[in-house]
Order: C-alpha cells, then structure tokens, then sequence
C-alpha cells in the first residue's frame, strides 16, 4: 500500500497544497502510466488510429478469480502465487495449464499513441475466447460474451466481437475468463485465447473484423457447396419419396443428406446458441445421420432381402438413437454443478462409446454385400463408405480422452491436407466429397433399376388385363325360363376372378353349366392360370355334364401346375324344369333366397391330386333366387377397417337383389379385390327369359 500511495502522491503534485489546507478528497484508483510500471511490461502502440495493431507478446495470466484483478493499481509480481507470463496467440492449456477448466484472468499493460489526423478513440478486437469472457479497460467493464456461472452461457464457435476503450492513452486491459468442464472429446491444449487481440481506431478495427468475416466465409465456400448438394439430394428425397412411398431409400437418402445440412448449420454458422443446447442437437442430428446412412446402404445393397440382417439393423438403430437421446440430454445439463459433474462424465464416456462401436456397422453392411454381386455403382459406393467410416471412426475414437493418453492422432486426421482458394480440404472433406458422389451414383443406378422393373411390370399388367378382358364374356347365352344377371367389377390390380355360362348339348341339351370362381394371386400370373381353367372348363364340358366330374378333372390338371397357388370354383348345372345341381371346390356355396345352400365342406383346385367333389341338388320354384359371388363382394371394407360381411350380404340377397346392385353396395361400402357377382331368378311360365352382364374395364395405367 506504501507504494501505492507514492505512486498516487507523485501523480497528483499540483493538488497537494490543497491537501497540506486540510481538504480532503477521495479518489478512484489512478490509472499508471507507461512511466509508472516497467518499460518490459508495457506494449506501445505508436501512431496507433488508421489501421491496427496486434496486442502480442507476454500477457500476464492468473488462475482464480479475483474481482481486484481487474484494476489498474492491482500488484504485477510474479512467483508462486503471482502472476505468470503467458502468449496469447494460444491457449493456456497449451502453456503449462492442461485440461484446467473454470476461472482465469489475463493481464495487459498498453501505451497507446493515436496517428496524426485521428479522434483518438481505440476499440479492440477480441477473436475466439474458450468460453466465456469479460473485458476491462482501466478496471471498467467494456463488455462481455457469454455469461458466467452460477447459470453459464456460452456459444460454440461464435466469432469474434469488438468493445470500444475511449480516449485513453496508459492503461491496463484485463479479460476474465471462464472455461466450461471439459467433454469427452475435448483434448488438454484449450481454454482461453486462442488467437492475438487486436486494438485500433473504431473504424480500422471495424474494418478488420469485415475482412475477418469474409475470409471466414471464403474459407467455407466448398463446404457450403458441398452441402448445399446434401440439402438438394434431401429435398429431392423426400419429395420423391412422397410421390412413392414404397420407395424407402429414397426417405433414408433425405435423412442422411438432411443430416449433413443440419450439422453444418449447427456447428459452421456461427449461431448464438448456447454452446450444450447446440451439442445436444448435433447429437441428434449424428443419430439421424447414422440410423439414414444405414438403412440407404441397406436398401441400395438390397441386403434389406436378409430378414435376419434388417431385424437387426432396426434394433441396433433403436439402440443407436437412444444412446444418442441419452448423450443429448447429458449435454444440456449444468456441467459446472458440483452435483452434476462428477456422474455427468462418467454417462457421457458410457454412451460415447456406444455410439462410437456403432459407427463400424456400415463396415458390416459392406462385409454382407460384398457377398453378393455388385455393380460398378455399388462397388464405388463400398468403397466411398469404407474410407469414410474409418477416417470417422479413427478421428472419433482418438478424440475420446485424448487429454489422458495425450495421443493427437485424430487432431492430425482433422488438420488439412492442402488449401484451395482460401479453402482448408482435410481427409473428412475428401472423404465426404467422394461419398456423395457415391450416394448419387448408386441412387441413379437404384432409380433406373426400379424404373426399368417398373416399365417391365406394367407390360405385364397390361397383358393380364387384356387377357382378363377375353376371358370376360361379352354377352351371355339365353337359358329358357331365367332371368341371369352378372357383374364385373375389377379392382386396381389384376385378380383372378372368372364366370362363365356354357349350354349343354347332347341329353341335356336346353341345360347350362354355370361357373364361377377365384384364382390365388394377382397378375399375369392370375389371368393365365384363369385361362387354363376356363379353356379346360369348356373343353370337359362336351363330355361330362356333372359339375362334381367337371371340378375333379379340373383339380387333376391343375395340380403341381399352381406354384403353390390355388382356386376356388363352384359349378352349377341349370335345367329348364328348375332342376339345379351343384358342387363347390373351396368355394362359398350359392345363397337361394338369401340363405346357403347345405353343403359339404372341399378342398380348393390344385391342392392334393386326386380330390372327390360332392353334389348338391335343389329344385327352383317360380320367384325362387340364387346368388353366386366372388369373396371380393363379402370382404369389401370401410376405411375404418369394417367388413362387408355375410350377415349384409344375407339382407341384400333376401330382397332379391340383382349383379349389379349387389355390386355397386359393395363398392360403395369400400371395394378391395375384384367382385364379381351373377344372380339366376326362376321365371314364371309367362316371363320371357333375358340375360343382362355389365362390366367395367379398367384403362391400364400403370401397376400399382
């Protein structure tokens, strides 16, 4: 204090005569001069206001906080419990202070001389400070970035800020700094400067900072490009995807190159976010961008065919994203808590390698495809994933505790390779350059593959359909003493349904064999297995006149011929006295007057080789009504999941309902298969007999 009050006594000479009078004032710290301290601890700055200059050199540095530190008058010495001599062009964790988080304050004594010309007012520009921070000039607050704990906040990668010092000339800058607890990821060489201060005129130091922003943003214009591919490749995506949601490589696409954009605003834009809340939603991103990158090798390797490999990439996707939700909440927690800390980093290094192991399973994927045959696109894309995967898994795996093991491998992986422009291309950058052209190559291949099985499966639907509109009939044959009515109503893709009407000749001529009936299946498949019942139906007919002989040759020819299939037929045989026979082959029997007609339980076409099929008989009376349909008219349903169902189908046949008013019910109820539906009614003797079809052919637009 003796030398404090010297120092004061000198600075203020001409008042002491007052003081010697008996008045007393009191004072604020006086501000040393460049005299007043040792030329080695002074930074002189000449002719100082057009441009700027750097506040290079020894600063003092001091662990701890102390509020005095900040004033001018604050002792300088060195020692043990003084004062250190630190650079500030890096961090203190660099400069004897490893791994060191919480408080630290440096310490700079400035000369300041402005240029001729000049109004002789000085900022200063401070670059990134690791985490948050204060300025004082003189021992007065300037400003500050973040804010200080007991409730910190501090953003990642923020940029650099000016503070305005005034008009002084001698002076002491001082800057408190606070640096949060370290992560897993986090190596030992950081905390506080990371790059020279500058001071200057407002305007120059203004200027600096522009020139600094753009060459910022001239540093990053490849990764701006190059995500900007990533964000139109996701747009694409999922617009595609929403046109064909069948498609989901298209959907795991946009998440992975979403991924990509979001990590690149969360961590590239300089955002004013608070530093955890950023980390936790890179976390999730990271956790989209893995569960995307493989479901999209997944799909575009096909191995999505292995049920056993897809079950479990969807549980390791589970288990994936759940230690990254974990991950996420442990980074927006109070680090800095003393409750928190010491269980908070133990979680994080838990979970960190979960995801970390998790991040070799494209490598997995990669081992099953290289199983099967790959195209030039698919082997371009193994590749591409390969170099990425390792360099990621290499650069994340030496990261983790690296200021334990004291290994700098994974910084080496981030260090760059070469410069292009301003441009900084590190292995990571390489590595992801190559894989999106992978992605967009193999995507291209994927898409013409589907396009070319897409146009090959609608030349086939076209064929079905064409074939199902030949086997329709077109016109009915007359049946003395009937009135027949039928309908036909195909749904969006081609079925198997079938009817016929063939007269009889020989004995029973004037009768007809009614059929009707339903193929397993959609397609050409399902319309060629039609035709061979149909052709083998009409060519029995001129020999065998019981429906049960008919079903049991048909059965015999259609065994081991099927792939597993099958068909229900039900034949009826129609006399003009009324007489009706009838025998089903898997069939729902015919309703008569809104009742079935009894009859024994079979087997479908073309399940076992040699199956007997037993017949019914019926006499039809005058008003009497029989129905035969397919299962498309009972099983049609609403959108709320509810069947049509026998019990409607009982009242709508009670009442006499013919083909086409039984049919539009059930369309109009919710169609889902094709229906078909054909209605024989026994006229009086004076009613003449008429047969009525209707149909509706469906235009081929293309499969579904």
């Amino acid at each position: 204090m003796l030398a404090d009050m010297l120092r004061l006594l000198r600075c203020f000479l001409p008042v002491m005569g007052l003081l010697c009078l008996g008045v007393f004032a009191h004072s604020a710290p006086a501000v040393p001069t460049a005299s007043s301290v040792p030329s080695s601890s002074v930074l002189s700055i000449e002719a100082l206001g057009k441009g700027t200059a750097p506040i290079g050199g020894k600063w003092q540095f001091h662990i701890g906080d102390n509020a005095a530190w900040a004033r001018p008058d604050a002792p300088d010495a060195t020692g043990v419990d003084g004062w250190e001599q630190l650079t500030a062009d890096s961090s203190w964790g660099a400069q004897g202070h490893p791994a060191y988080a919480g408080y630290g304050w440096y310490r700079k004594h400035l000369h300041l001389t402005p240029a001729a010309g000049t109004d002789g007012n000085f900022a200063v520009l401070i670059p990134q400070i690791d985490d948050v921070y204060e300025i004082y000039w003189n021992g007065q607050l300037v400003g500050r970035n973040g804010g200080f704990p007991p409730h910190p906040k501090y953003v990642y990668l923020g940029p650099q800020h000016t503070f305005g010092i005034g008009a002084a000339r001698d002076g002491v800058l001082a800057v408190r700094v606070w640096k949060a607890p370290l992560q897993s990821f986090d190596g030992a060489e950081i905390g506080g400067f990371e790059a020279v201060p500058l001071v200057g005129g407002i305007e120059a130091i203004a200027a600096a900072k522009t020139v600094d922003d753009y060459a910022w943003l001239r540093s990053q214009q490849f990764r701006f490009g190059l995500n900007l591919l990533y964000g139109l490749i996701a747009l694409l995506g999922i617009w595609m995807w929403l046109r064909n949601r069948r498609q989901w490589v298209l959907l795991a696409v946009a998440a992975y190159c979403g991924a990509h954009v979001a990590t690149l605003l969360l961590e590239m834009l300089r955002l004013a976010i608070h530093e955890p809340t950023e980390l936790g939603a890179i976390q999730l991103v990271l956790g989209a961008q893995d569960v995307g990158l493989w479901y999209m090798l997944l799909f575009l390797f096909r191995l999505d065919r292995a049920p056993k490999l897809a079950r479990f990439t969807r549980y390791l996707a589970i288990v994936d994203l759940a230690a990254f939700v974990v991950e996420a909440g442990l980074a927006v927690l109070d680090w800095s808590h003393p409750m928190v800390a010491p269980w908070v980093q133990g979680a994080d290094g838990f979970f960190t390698a979960i995801v970390t192991i998790t991040e070799i399973y494209p490598l997995v994927l990669i081992f099953f495809a290289l199983k099967r045959r790959l195209d030039g696109a698919r082997w371009f894309l193994a590749i591409a994933v390969t170099i990425d995967a390792l360099l990621s898994e290499l650069r994340i795996a030496f990261e983790q505790g690296s200021r334990f093991t004291n290994w700098h491998f994974g910084e080496k992986l981030s260090d760059p390779l070469f410069t292009l422009n301003g441009n900084s291309f590190t292995p990571s950058v390489l590595a992801g350059t190559l894989l999106l052209a992978a992605i967009v190559n193999a995507l291209y291949q994927a898409v013409r593959e589907t396009a070319q099985k897409q146009s090959a499966l609608e030349r086939e639907f076209q064929s079905a359909r064409e074939l199902q509109q030949v086997l329709i009939p077109e016109t009915l044959p007359m049946l003395r003493g009937y009135g027949v009515t039928s309908a036909y109503r195909p749904a969006e893709e081609v079925g198997g349904d079938f009817f016929q009407m063939i007269p009889l000749e020989g004995h029973f001529a004037g009768s007809m064999l009614v059929m009707i009936g339903d193929v397993s299946g959609k397609g050409l498949k399902a319309a060629m297995t039609v035709s061979l019942i149909v052709g083998a139906a009409r060519a029995l007919a001129k020999t065998s006149y019981k429906p049960g002989e008919i079903l049991a040759a048909l059965n015999a020819q259609l065994h081991g011929r099927m792939n597993g299939g099958f068909a229900t037929c039900v034949i009826m045989r129609l006399s003009a006295s009324g007489r009706c026979t009838v025998a089903s082959a898997g069939h729902m029997a015919p309703m008569l007057n809104g009742s079935e007609i009894e009859m024994n339980g079979s087997l479908p076409l073309g399940i076992l080789a040699e199956t007997q099929y037993e017949e019914a008989a019926v006499d039809l009376r005058e008003g009497d009504h029989l129905a035969l349909y397919t299962d498309g008219l009972l099983e049609a349903r609403t959108h709320k999941g509810e069947l049509f169902g026998f019990e409607r189908l009982k009242e709508m046949f009670a009442v006499k309902t013919d083909a086409a008013q039984a049919t539009e019910m059930a369309v109009e109820f919710g169609q889902e298969d094709d229906i078909t539906v054909l209605t024989v009614r026994r006229l009086a003797a004076t009613e003449e007999s008429t047969t009525k079809i209707h149909t509706r052919v469906m235009p081929v637009v293309g499969a579904r």
